[in-house]
């Protein structure tokens, strides 16, 4: 249950304020098809953060070796610091064209940009961390759901009401604590 619902948490708060985020924004505004944007979205996330939970279990076992374990505590606290940075759309990215449908078209389109995203490198981690796709990519897939279904169905109103610089400071500080945490139970801190 822990590793279900640090992943949950962890990706909820990363992704607020997110470039995928402002992507379902844009495709709310552009595709008026709130239900197909949103099944697109945990479609590709499903499919997205199952591939990057496999590839951290794959890695788990490097786990064994000290020096892994601090570089996984230290991509936690680089996450720390890279979830400071606010993201915006690119201009190519702001260009969103429907092809073949809002479900296809969100599906393409956040799979594509959740590649190499904070929220799939952090799932990458903490899958490593807890060694476990399904559990791992099901809370990361609901963290998504949770901070992008609002931004689909409120869209401009959310990002007005909510500040986004708050939500990155308290995403920031929890990839802190997780990579401080880790560093602790390396150094035998915790016991």
């Amino acid at each position: 249950m822990e590793a279900f619902l640090a992943s949950t948490a962890v990706v909820a708060l990363a992704e607020i304020g997110d470039k995928t985020m402002l992507l379902a924004i844009v495709l709310a505004a552009r595709l008026r098809a709130p239900w197909q944007i949103l099944a697109g979205i945990f479609a590709a996330t499903i499919a997205n953060h199952a591939m990057a939970a496999f590839v951290g279990t794959e890695v788990a076992g490097l786990l064994e070796a000290p020096w892994f374990r601090v570089a996984v505590a230290l991509g936690f606290i680089a996450m720390a610091a890279w979830t400071l940075v606010p993201d915006k759309l690119d201009d190519d990215e702001n260009d969103v064209r429907q092809r073949g449908g809002a479900f296809l078209t969100t599906l393409v389109s956040f799979f594509l940009v959740e590649m190499g995203d904070k929220t799939q490198i952090a799932t990458i981690g903490l899958a490593a961390h807890y060694q476990s796709v399904a559990v791992v990519a099901a809370g990361t897939t609901l963290g998504m759901m949770l901070a992008n279904g609002p931004a689909v169905f409120l869209g401009e109103a959310l990002v007005q009401r909510v500040s986004l610089k708050a939500t990155r400071i308290v995403a920031a500080l929890l990839f802190f604590v997780l990579g401080a945490w880790q560093l602790a139970e390396i150094a035998g801190w915790l016991g």
